[in-house]
């Protein structure tokens, strides 16, 4: 009886462990189970996520090719209106020759003028003459009488350059670029900061964001206006405080020969007087002759354009002082820099009785003279050298 019941606890035992046993099987198989579908789910969500940033950089690239298009066709559409406007120039120019050979003509042949369609054309030149003025300051009647003097203020940079002081700006901030190819500026606090070699006097370091093409850069009211490289005729406004493009225009005509032939680096020569900003270019068209353009500075647009009877042929530099343009020539070998060539667009200067104006030291050649109408000279740069030359001036005749 005692075995019969010894053998029921066993066989009790070992069902209970069987039992127990089956059940932890299942439980680890279902474990196992579970496992898998969270790796499948945690799998497929990489997956997911991995699409996702593939669309969002695909947009990405989407939305950077669709912006650099944008701004391609904005390019474009500048350069397309000011061809036409360019074309339009020519068209009125062409217009004025036929109307002046034609009148050339019907005076050789003895016809008699109608007297009343000369007082017209008279009253048109007039009003056009008048219109110069209103636009221009009328009251500048100065004019250049000789060069006075030279200062060589310091010999640094590259052997072609540019410096100047922004002469819409009451500081004396001195801006240095150096070479007619870099996008690097050099701003020193005054004329000491940059003459002394004071590593306490460190300049501001400013990058723009391309480079420069030649030497004919200006600082005016806070801006540099400078000619864009690699492009044809971009005129690019920085400003150099926020350190950033402010505005562009395409400068109908230019870029296509040099301003001077004896520094061909420099396409478009920009230049600042007492009226403001002006442009000087030469043009296949005119004969090499160069053409004077005014610049509103505010909304960089063209305001009038004058064809200069002086040529680019063995020039060097031109700058303007209160509307005049004086152009700089030398020899290709290098010699002594002379005004030899001088355009009012006002008229009010007889131009042939003005005579050959020299330097007063010989260089052998200048890649860029600019005048500063606030401090009333001329900042230049010649074999590396930066040059102040001071001016004799009188009143206009």
């Amino acid at each position: 009886m005692v075995i019969l019941q010894f053998r029921f606890l066993l066989v009790s035992f070992f069902t209970s462990i069987v039992g127990e046993a089956q059940y932890v099987m299942q439980d680890e198989v279902l474990m196992h189970y579970i496992n898998r579908r969270f790796l499948s789910l945690e799998s497929r969500l990489e997956k997911c996520n991995q699409d996702i940033l593939a669309y969002v950089q695909e947009f990405h690239d989407f939305s950077r090719r669709m912006v650099s298009r944008l701004e391609g066709l904005k390019i474009y559409k500048a350069e397309f209106k000011n061809e036409v406007e360019h074309l339009l120039t020519r068209v009125e120019r062409a217009q004025r020759d036929i109307d002046y050979f034609q009148s050339t003509r019907e005076s050789t042949a003895c016809v008699e003028v109608d007297e009343d369609m000369v007082e017209k054309q008279l009253n048109e030149d007039a009003e056009e003459k008048r219109k110069v003025k209103l636009m221009l300051n009328a009251s500048c009647d100065n004019m250049l009488a000789g060069i006075k003097s030279i200062k060589i203020v310091k010999k640094t940079g590259d052997m072609h350059g540019s410096w100047m002081t922004d002469p819409g700006k009451d500081h004396m901030k001195i801006y240095f670029l150096s070479g007619s190819k870099n996008n690097v500026i050099l701003e020193f606090a005054n004329i000491r900061a940059f003459t002394e070699r004071n590593h306490k006097l460190t300049p501001r370091r400013v990058n723009l964001p391309s480079s420069w093409q030649g030497t004919g850069h200006v600082m005016y009211n806070g801006f540099l206006f400078y000619h864009r490289y690699g492009s044809l005729n971009e005129i690019v406004k920085y400003n150099i405080q926020r350190r950033k493009v402010t505005d562009r225009m395409l400068l109908p005509g230019a870029g296509q020969i040099s301003a001077y032939e004896l520094f061909p680096d420099t396409k478009i020569d920009l230049a600042i007087d007492e009226q403001g900003l002006w442009t000087i270019h030469a043009e296949p068209d005119t004969s090499g002759n160069l053409v004077i353009t005014k610049i509103n500075h505010m909304t960089m647009t063209v305001e009038h354009t004058w064809d200069t009877s002086c040529n680019s042929k063995n020039a060097e530099a031109a700058f303007l002082m209160c509307g005049t343009l004086y152009v700089v020539y030398n020899s290709p070998s290098g010699g002594t820099s002379r005004i030899e060539c001088v355009y009012d667009v006002l008229d009010t200067i007889n131009t042939y009785e003005i005579p050959v104006l020299p330097f007063p030291k010989r260089q052998s050649s200048h890649s860029m003279i600019h005048y500063n109408p606030k401090e009333k000279q001329l900042f230049a740069w010649a074999n590396g050298s930066q040059i102040l030359y001071k001016l004799q001036t009188k009143q206009k005749v």
